[in-house]
């Protein structure tokens, strides 16, 4: 029971970004699909997944002990990462979009972007994220995921499961938010809880590690 409660906490950590930006889309009265949430769930999912086949084969070469320590160090790491961006991306937000990469592969330029800034998705600026548009959503939503993949698969949890839990909970994350952005406009404030994901996998890691 500790084990799936565990893994439920760390899915709702991975999820968290997919809620914001749901909800971000709601507060500006954006059109998202199911279709579209499908897309960006199943992205989300097997990106978890081939990262925990990663972890697996690592572990393979390590005892199960130093695997789990190693487990709980990458969660820690990332969680520490995502605290800093939220304070790096706070400290410097501004009106207009800085000039991240110069590259002139356009595809790889948007999924920075919408990295930055989410309403950046909807490229033709038609009120709804569809087909392109939500597939590059979802490589955005899914590449924190990957490094929290690695460190569920050392910590020994399951790929299947892991990546079915992941889906779920980014569809439902995405619907909730942008339902919740419809309905609670004023609560803006709710973008500056962008944190919470880094404390919990940092309290995943040092539970796993003691």
């Amino acid at each position: 029971m500790a084990e799936i409660s565990t893994f439920i906490l760390l899915a709702f950590a991975v999820s968290l970004d997919s809620f914001v930006v749901g909800f971000t889309y709601g507060l500006r009265q954006m059109y998202l699909p199911i279709r579209s949430i499908v897309i960006i769930a199943t992205i989300s999912s097997i990106v978890f997944f081939l990262s925990m086949f990663v972890g697996d084969f690592i572990a393979s070469f390590l005892s199960p002990k130093v695997a789990e320590d190693i487990g709980g160090w990458v969660l820690i790491l990332i969680g520490i990462w995502v605290i800093i961006q939220f304070f790096k991306t706070d400290n410097t937000q501004n009106d207009s979009d800085p000039i991240l990469v110069n590259f002139e592969i356009k595809s790889l330029g948007i999924v920075i972007r919408i990295l930055k800034k989410p309403m950046v998705a909807d490229m033709d600026k038609s009120g709804a994220v569809t087909g392109v548009e939500a597939f590059l959503l979802g490589i955005a939503l899914s590449m924190d995921s990957f490094g929290a993949g690695i460190g569920a698969a050392l910590l020994g949890f399951v790929p299947l499961l892991g990546a079915v839990t992941i889906g779920i909970t980014t569809a439902l994350s995405l619907t909730i938010g942008l339902k919740s952005g419809k309905i609670f406009s004023y609560w803006d404030w709710l973008h500056r809880l962008t944190f919470i994901p880094g404390i919990i996998l940092i309290a995943i890691g040092v539970l796993k590690m003691t």
